[in-house]
């Protein structure tokens, strides 16, 4: 197989790398795609900083040897631990990490005001207080820990009265001021965006880093010359460590998933 025609691996510790990868098919429909969802350790954002490292390396033993051209870590958590270690064992590698879009929005919102929905190992990492400060003068950035959000994504739970009751409980707080944005930083969290607009109203701007992470890619595969043939027929195949066919159909389900979000 020619390089080019290798697959590109993404890796999340469990199903929220898929709302990433949906982005990707959509720019680069013609590339191959191997997901791995490390949904038995998941999640990832109230471990250690070691045991995430510990996990990140292992998974992606196990993606490299399958054979990829590059490898996107489509988990906030998993960046702000891993990248750095795994760019510097790995240095041939085309490696692209997640971020939360605090960026974005705070050049869209100049002066705003937004809400940004993490895990709370994200928002405690280094990555999440720089991005932070970087970009606090331009508009008031306030972060949301959202442990035990993710779980609902993870059991296929999108909607309803539990993950609304959740969202409510998290976001009502801050909704004493308007907002401008709501960051979702975390990448299971585009899965919930019809609920979380139904908790912030029509107003706000829901926001995340998919689409930058997606043109990001394809900027680094055509630098290395690495981007597929147009005339290829584009695939996608899931992988868990779980192992069982209920994560796999459900990983699909996600994958296939249209919100519809007021």
């Amino acid at each position: 197989m020619l390089p080019q025609e290798l697959p590109i691996a993404f890796f999340d510790s469990g199903l929220g790398g898929i709302s990433v990868l949906r982005e990707t098919v959509r720019l680069l429909p013609q590339e191959r795609y191997l997901y791995y969802g490390d949904s038995l350790h998941a999640p990832y954002g109230v471990k250690t900083a070691d045991e995430v490292l510990a996990l990140c390396r292992t998974a992606v033993c196990h993606l490299l040897e399958q054979g990829v051209k590059a490898l996107v870590i489509a988990c906030n958590t998993a960046t702000s631990v891993a990248i750095r270690p795994l760019r510097q064992a790995y240095p041939g590698l085309i490696i692209i990490g997640t971020e939360p879009a605090i960026k974005p929005a705070a050049e869209r919102f100049p002066g705003g005001h937004i809400l940004v929905m993490a895990t709370p190992m994200t928002l405690q990492e280094k990555k999440f207080r720089s991005l932070q400060q970087q970009y606090g003068a331009q508009a008031e950035i306030v972060p949301v820990a959202c442990g035990g959000l993710m779980e609902f994504v993870e059991q296929g739970i999108l909607r309803g009265e539990a993950v609304e009751r959740y969202l409510y409980d998290k976001l009502e707080p801050y909704l004493k001021v308007p907002i401008d944005a709501v960051v979702l930083g975390c990448t299971h969290y585009p899965f919930l965006s019809g609920a979380i607009r139904k908790v912030v109203g029509r107003r706000p701007a829901i926001m995340d880093g998919s689409a930058g992470i997606a043109m990001q890619l394809r900027r680094k595969l055509a630098e290395r010359g690495l981007l597929a043939p147009d005339a290829q027929t584009g695939s996608v195949r899931f992988e868990n460590s779980l192992d069982e066919p209920e994560i796999l159909e459900l990983s699909q389900a996600l994958f296939d998933y249209q919100d519809a979000t007021p």
